[in-house]
């Protein structure tokens, strides 16, 4: 088991794009393997390697109540996305002590590499929607307070430092 330290925002790591991945090697194998067990200990429903230090377009998702179902993904895009929202309080391990309640699509349609090397297309909904959104977001350079109003993203972030501080 290989937990890794994730990064404390602002990082520079999680403010940038990361790299898109060219093909799926054992290193890419490994850095998949310790990210689960990372998003395990936290414990999480999903993880994008930014957070980890990590400047590759990789993120891992499980949501599922039995565990052990993570999805691998490398270079995820959504396709589609519905219309009807689907509000989910989301946190992240690189800004501890705060959560905001953010909408995102109920659904979406990703495509992206798998552990196979082949690309692949899924639909995911809820919560597993939810948290695949908040990966790409990080794979973006973005963090899901990005989505708040200026006013309360501000709010946030004098809270989480509050708590850091306290820590």
């Amino acid at each position: 088991m290989a937990v890794r330290v994730c990064l404390p925002y602002p990082h520079p790591v999680l403010k940038a794009p990361a790299a898109e991945v060219t093909a799926i090697t054992d290193e890419i194998r490994q850095i998949w393997r310790d990210m689960v067990d990372t998003m395990e200990a936290m414990p999480g429903y999903g993880l994008a390697a930014v957070q980890i230090g990590v400047g590759l377009r990789l993120a891992v998702v499980d949501c599922s109540e039995a565990r052990g179902q993570a999805v691998l993904m490398a270079n995820p895009e959504v396709l589609h996305a519905s219309v009807q929202p689907r509000e989910h309080e989301e946190a992240s391990p690189n800004l501890p002590g705060v959560s905001a309640k953010i909408s995102r699509p109920r659904a979406v349609t990703v495509r992206f590499l798998n552990a196979a090397g082949e690309i692949e297309e899924r639909d995911f909904v809820n919560l597993w929607a939810t948290s695949v959104q908040h990966q790409i977001d990080h794979l973006a350079g973005k963090m899901y307070f990005d989505h708040l109003s200026p006013l309360k993203r501000k709010m946030l972030l004098v809270k989480a430092d509050k708590y850091r501080k306290r820590g």
